[in-house]
């Protein structure tokens, strides 16, 4: 079948790959030259894991790139709309983006039937607006549908999200395009793709095939924002927690394994750390509380949702001062800018508001990444100094903070990292460690709904001060 992408970002780049893995002869169309070029060229603009392997394997075959809308819309029978729908100042979507591919593609509707599917994160009622446009400029009625398909992919593992997914979602007001939508995702809701030798392997805890779940255009579009608000208030819940657990003396990693062995909850998003970030659960949260107003119910949850998450930050950098007392002239490593593991993905980043906090006070930062390195100089000031490895970083260092969770992090050579710091002392803002470990190892370990831990035997006046020559 032919599909159109419009729109060669995170999610557009993403789904055009699985699609035509899935056996789809895909055009991914973008209105940004150099963009396409690169994607030509072999380039990959984001870290995601298996991307590079499936657009080294349709690059030029089963998947095309292009600046022509309206020749790809002729072109195919369905065109995915995946173009940015960032926040305004009020915390709404702005949508001017779809808009203008609505009126674009009106005009390549001519006599073969098209679903018009949102894959871009939008609120309800969009749908209605993008064939209200579509219709406004001339296009047939009956020639077309709008769809919403929306997606559930989570940075650094979103071509298995999306190739194992745990339900697809198509909200769709005819039969019609929920047909096309059906054969279009049969390779995964019949298994066929499963039975492959070159599928992209299948990761832990996913049940095959994946079912597809048929809504109304408008239960789609809020069960997106709907998803990503819960899963963001699961993370602010679990931070809640977490400095009641400071408080009272309890370990929150025993409280998150007892509430989330219970089958109605589920240990997934309980963990504590920093706050949430990235492109999605800042962006939608707000979304959906506009959204809510709007339709004139004051979500107030969300607004505590979003307190919450911001406090989170705040909390972290009270427990660096309390660490370290004064912060002007200290040298901190940092493991982490990337907003989580897996992805180079710097936008709204917990550790980049972080280590900017920082620097306003004075601190001297070294860090490392093993992706986001190159995003976060395009945006940082040259104060920070960049480092190859987790040990550079740490190197002569006054403590070591740890604010990204990628693998690597969780495995370091602790005698060796205590032999890089100046003093053993490591702020933990994702939990990696287990506190009773990092003591035995001779360190001074904070992190997040956990009591501090001090190296054993080591006098409490003493136990921050620097090592012997």
């Amino acid at each position: 079948m032919r599909i159109a992408v419009v729109g060669s970002g995170y999610v557009g780049l993403v789904a055009g790959a699985c699609f035509a893995d899935l056996g789809h002869d895909v055009i991914v169309v973008d209105n940004d030259e150099r963009k396409l070029q690169a994607l030509k060229n072999g380039q990959v603009p984001i870290h995601e894991k298996f991307l590079p392997e499936l657009l080294s394997r349709h690059r030029g075959q089963r998947l095309t790139f292009s600046d022509d809308l309206q020749g790809a819309v002729r072109a195919s029978c369905a065109i995915f709309v995946a173009v940015g729908t960032p926040p305004t100042e009020r915390g709404d979507a702005d949508l001017s983006y779809v808009e203008s591919v609505a009126r674009e593609i009106s005009g390549a509707i001519e006599n073969d039937y098209k679903v018009i599917v949102e894959k871009s994160t939008v609120p309800v009622y969009t749908s209605e607006w993008v064939r209200k446009v579509i219709l406004r400029n001339g296009a047939n009625p009956d020639m077309f549908d709008v769809a919403s398909n929306p997606e559930f992919l989570r940075e650094g593992t979103a071509v298995t999200d999306f190739l194992y997914p745990d339900r697809i979602v198509v909200g769709c007001d005819s039969h019609r395009s929920a047909e096309l939508l059906r054969q279009i995702y049969s390779p995964l809701t019949d298994g066929s793709y499963y039975t492959r030798p070159d599928a992209i392997p299948q990761p832990d805890r996913t049940s095959i095939p994946a079912p597809i779940i048929v809504t109304s255009s408008k239960s789609a579009e809020l069960i997106k924002h709907a998803s990503n608000a819960f899963l963001a208030m699961k993370i602010s819940f679990i931070n809640a927690v977490a400095s009641i657990c400071e408080s009272v003396g309890a370990n929150v990693n025993q409280v998150c394994q007892g509430v989330g062995t219970d089958s109605r909850i589920g240990p997934r998003f309980l963990n504590p750390g920093i706050g949430y970030g990235g492109s999605c659960f800042p962006k939608d949260v707000m979304a959906f509380r506009a959204v809510a107003r709007e339709c004139g119910y004051d979500f107030r949850l969300l607004d505590e949702v979003m307190r919450i998450n911001e406090d989170q930050r705040q909390r972290f950098l009270r427990k660096v001062r309390s660490a370290l007392w004064t912060l002007r002239g200290k040298h901190l490593g940092v493991l982490g800018l990337a907003f989580k593991g897996g992805t180079d993905d710097i936008r709204e980043s917990p550790a980049l508001f972080l280590v900017q906090a920082l620097l306003q006070e004075g601190c001297q930062i070294t860090a490392y990444d093993p992706a986001a390195m190159e995003r976060t100089q395009e945006v940082m000031n040259s104060n920070i100094k960049f480092a190859n490895s987790a040990y550079e970083a740490a190197s002569g260092a006054d403590a070591l903070l740890i604010l990204t969770e990628w693998e690597e992090f969780a495995s370091l050579d602790l005698d060796r990292l205590n032999r890089e710091l100046k003093y053993p002392i490591v702020i933990d803002g994702r939990n990696l460690y287990d506190p009773e470990e990092m003591a035995a190892q001779g360190f001074t370990y904070y992190s997040v709904g956990r009591a501090a831990s001090h190296p054993d035997g080591v006098p409490a006046a003493v136990r921050n001060g620097a090592k012997k020559a």
